[in-house]
């Protein structure tokens, strides 16, 4: 049986990926997004690392669209998404996390000013506010990303806390 709680808090994340605000998620919110990151840290669409986060991008879109596009449209709607996530994420976070490691790998490429495969925890909080999380609560997810302790954000710690945040009911 399907947890009502669990479908309204997946419901609100779906304004998560709205980015545009239209009612309905599609190619252009996964660009948009990318976009954003790029234009946050300065980096240009047609760098390397522009590129692969606009290709992590597209990749994460047609996860997305396989698991939740029930009628094909290239949209998915508000139900379409409460739909999908709950029917699958649920049950498979592995293949969520999978689906979006492409696009948080070239994200956390983008934040990564040292260049030592991570992030520090300041450029995790303002690739979180490109992606529109609100100011005061991107710098505190992104230290509670920071699992190590280490004051860096890698890949290791957000693929999973992504799935997790979209997956395990809370």
């Amino acid at each position: 049986m399907v947890n009502s709680e669990y479908e309204r808090r997946i419901a609100a994340r779906f304004a998560t990926f709205d980015q545009d605000g239209n009612g309905y998620i599609d190619r252009s919110d996964f660009s948009g997004a990318a976009k954003a990151v790029l234009a946050e840290f300065g980096t240009a669409a047609r760098s390397e690392k522009g590129q692969a986060l606009y290709g992590g991008a597209e990749a994460f879109w047609q996860g997305m669209a396989g698991i939740a596009d029930r009628d094909g449209d290239q949209r998915i709607t508000r139900e379409e998404f409460v739909s999908g996530a709950v029917k699958r994420l649920r049950d498979n976070p592995d293949r969520f996390a999978e689906i979006a490691r492409p696009f948080l790998h070239a994200a956390l490429d983008v934040a990564d000013t040292e260049g030592d495969g991570a992030a520090t925890v300041e450029a995790a909080a303002r690739v979180l506010t490109a992606l529109g999380v609100p100011g005061d609560a991107a710098r505190p997810v992104a230290e509670a990303l920071d699992a190590d302790g280490d004051g860096k954000v890698g890949e290791a710690e957000i693929v999973p806390a992504f799935a997790r945040y979209f997956t395990v009911p809370e």
